[in-house]
């Protein structure tokens, strides 16, 4: 049983990594349903915390049916990530996540998210100090190292380990390679392997079919895995690897209807949590994941990722749904 302090996550949890703009309310609220084993925040920025910014302060929503959950928080500032813990703390999450993982450049290159892997003793002084000021357990997302150069990821998770974080998940990409070329699992193994490391390990990058969940279970030994691109438009995947993983079958891919109902509960759910106009503008990037590898579909994209209206929205998923014997699922 994989715990991170009291909080039981079963055998080999899978996580919902945090992704800025998709990990919301709605999203999770599928993921969930579908076999997400615990789930974090969109990264929230502690100074927007501190000034009251209402689209920090809206990101702290969290319901009781997603539990367990972590709020991720980041920034460059360690008094301010401080109080922002403490701010947090209020929301009453069961984790407390620390981004050191972001690598896009309004982020990073302020000293926050991985850019902090360019000065390792402020990460562990920072750590330190949030791990101080919240009675919560404290969790670390991270990467290998800033680049190639730099990754020393072995040696900073056990630093973390020692200043009091309860679980670490690890990109296997430095800051540099952003999303490019293939994550290196083998340091993440590594990190797992140390004798002296007692906390959950969790692996990031790539995972995206349920025979690459159970291999690297298998080949690096990690506690659990974090998925986050691969579940954009795909809240399903979680289920298919806990089935694959039990059975050592793949279950069939959703149909078109259930790709639909899963559309519109999402955009039903974003419509109440965030208005009409934000909703519809964020759940395009949601319909061409949902819709991906279907056959004589590109018109019908075209009307969902480019139309305002909301009930021409559903009008359009519910003729899809209606006309589904006219796809192919061909991916």
């Amino acid at each position: 049983m994989v715990k991170i302090r009291d909080i039981e996550l079963g055998d080999f949890p899978l996580l919902l990594a945090p992704m800025e703009d998709v990990s919301d309310p709605p999203f999770r609220a599928l993921c969930k349903r579908y076999g997400a084993d615990l789930m974090y925040t969109e990264f929230i920025s502690s100074e927007g915390l501190i000034r009251d910014a209402a689209k920090s302060v809206q990101k702290l929503d969290i319901f009781e049916y997603e539990r367990p959950i972590g709020i991720q928080i980041f920034g460059y500032d360690i008094e301010s990530m401080k109080l922002a813990t403490e701010l947090t703390e209020k929301a009453n999450p069961d984790i407390i996540d620390i981004n050191y993982g972001c690598p896009v450049k309004k982020v990073a290159c302020k000293g926050a998210g991985a850019g902090i892997l360019q000065d390792i003793p402020k990460m562990i002084r920072m750590t330190e100090e949030i791990v101080k000021s919240t009675k919560l357990p404290v969790t670390v997302k991270t990467r290998l190292g800033w680049d190639e150069s730099s990754k020393y990821i072995v040696d900073v998770a056990e630093r973390l380990q020692d200043v009091g974080i309860e679980a670490i998940s690890i990109h296997g990409r430095t800051r540099k390679q952003m999303y490019k070329g293939e994550a290196d699992w083998s340091l993440i193994a590594d990190v797992k392997n140390n004798p002296r490391m007692k906390i959950p390990v969790f692996g990031n990058g790539d995972i995206d079919t349920p025979q690459k969940a159970v291999e690297y279970k298998t080949k690096y030994g990690v506690d659990g895995v974090m998925i986050g691109r691969a579940s954009i438009g795909n809240p399903w995947i979680f289920n298919e690897i806990k089935h694959f993983e039990k059975t050592g079958e793949i279950l069939p891919k959703p149909t078109i209807a259930d790709r639909v109902n899963a559309s519109i509960e999402h955009l039903e759910m974003s419509v109440k949590w965030k208005g009409k106009t934000l909703a519809v503008a964020e759940m395009k990037r949601h319909y061409t994941n949902y819709f991906k590898g279907i056959s004589h579909f590109k018109e019908h994209r075209m009307k969902l990722v480019t139309s305002f209206d909301l009930n021409e929205i559903y009008d359009t998923l519910n003729w899809i749904k209606e006309h589904e014997a006219e796809f192919e699922l061909v991916d």
